[in-house]
């Protein structure tokens, strides 16, 4: 996939707001970076995307979940969760930091909260 087509979806989904859509160049660095890439596709239209990196045994880092607003509420990212963990492993521990827009909609499919959770900001 490229970044100019990540790019596009991002900003269809809003979770364009909160990464460095104009980089098209750390965009694609994201996309090259992953070992799971997820797509939902309507005719040759990217409508969703999981992006993930995961050892394959233990744990999975969900990086990206992104839905074009115009197809939310129909189970696209339910299931782009289900087939990443799928494709990880049932024995790895799927992990997602939530965009706040999306807080409330991880437990609806299942996701737990935690209070363990702790991040060190990137420098730029």
């Amino acid at each position: 996939m490229s970044a100019e087509t990540f790019i596009d979806l991002l900003t269809r989904s809003t979770l364009g707001e909160r990464r460095p859509v104009a980089d098209t160049e750390r965009m694609q660095r994201m996309l090259d970076g992953a070992n799971i890439l997820v797509t939902a596709w309507d005719g040759g239209q990217l409508v969703g995307v999981s992006r993930a990196l995961s050892d394959f045994s233990f744990c999975t880092y969900l990086a990206d979940l992104a839905v074009d607003e115009a197809y939310q509420h129909q189970g696209i990212g339910r299931r782009l969760v289900e087939l990443t963990h799928e494709v990880a492993g049932p024995m790895t521990t799927l992990i997602l930091l939530a965009a706040p827009k999306a807080v409330t909609y991880y437990p609806k499919i299942g996701m737990k909260p935690s209070e363990v959770c702790f991040t060190l900001d990137r420098q730029k």
